[in-house]
């Protein structure tokens, strides 16, 4: 066997300390993810902009989870969370009729295995102006409301889910704050 040289040992150096940096994100970074809350207090005194133009006023006791929350310019996605009950409101870009996305996330709701849309679809408008349909599903243990509203090239729906209890304790808020809906694209000179 021959001498090690000073170049093979600053080689075998490097590669040892960028293996102890890969091993470090790869085991670290999560560990330390894990150990933050998923949840974040949110302000209640101004609108949360959820993406395409919408914001909506959360709420009062909601906290956003941020591992489901997802904000961008054309559409987005917040959920809040008020206990164990989850108010989640998406924003896509849609080309179709309000009748057309209330079928698409009906769809969407009882094509999950024991979900099914229960009572009459009603007529709901938020004070801004958006008309759209508001419906209940159930599910096993859970029960659920969603809204659709559309505005402008895309849809806004709503989804709400808990057990009975505490669906009855916060629909209140949670009809408040989707009445606070707005669609309000920027305007560019």
């Amino acid at each position: 066997m021959g001498r090690v040289t000073g170049s093979q040992r600053t080689n075998l150096l490097g590669a040892i300390a960028l293996v102890a940096a890969l091993g470090g994100l790869a085991f670290g970074l999560p560990a330390i993810n894990r150990m933050l809350p998923a949840d974040r207090a949110v302000r209640m005194d101004r609108p949360y902009e959820i993406g395409g133009g919408v914001t909506v006023v959360p709420p009062p006791g909601a906290r956003i989870d941020v591992t489901e929350t997802r904000p961008a310019e054309d559409a987005g996605t917040v959920l809040f969370r008020l206990g164990p009950v989850r108010y989640l409101v998406t924003v896509q870009p849609f080309d179709g009729t309000l009748q057309t996305a209330v079928l698409r996330l009906r769809q969407r709701i009882t094509g999950t295995s024991g979900y099914q849309v229960t009572g009459t679809e009603l007529t709901v408008a938020t004070a801004g102006g958006l008309a759209g349909v508001q419906g209940g599903y159930s599910a096993p243990g859970r029960g659920g409301r969603y809204a659709v509203f559309v505005a402008d090239g895309h849809t806004i729906e709503v989804t709400v889910s808990g057990d009975d209890l505490d669906l009855g304790r916060t629909l209140p808020a949670i009809d408040a704050s989707t009445r606070t809906l707005r669609y309000a694209p920027e305007r560019t000179g």
